[in-house]
């Protein structure tokens, strides 16, 4: 996994490295559709979503902020992922490189 932020600590993403592989057989399956990735770490399950369905279940902001994040990892060539840990009560997403 290649992420623009690669110097950085983040628990979060070492536990998406753990189930990398897997998360990005999932996502090849729906590649030409270019869902939406959200990893949750308690269940350790990895949901695709389309992107209008993801989008309209958050705030008018996150939307706006979504819409942008998805327009760039279009351009890269990317996906949007979200992590979602329940316990700490955190969504983080981020724009990674799959291929």
């Amino acid at each position: 996994m290649k992420n623009q932020s690669e110097d950085i600590d983040d628990p979060l993403l070492d536990t998406v490295v753990e189930h990398w592989e897997s998360i990005v057989a999932g996502y090849k399956q729906f590649e030409d559709k270019r869902p939406i990735v959200l990893y949750d770490i308690q269940e350790e399950r990895v949901y695709l979503y389309p992107y209008e369905d993801f989008k309209n279940d958050m705030s008018p902001k996150s939307q706006v902020s979504l819409a942008e994040q998805y327009a760039l990892a279009g351009q890269l060539g990317k996906l949007v992922m979200f992590v979602r840990d329940n316990e700490a009560k955190k969504l983080v997403s981020y724009i990674l490189d799959y291929k």
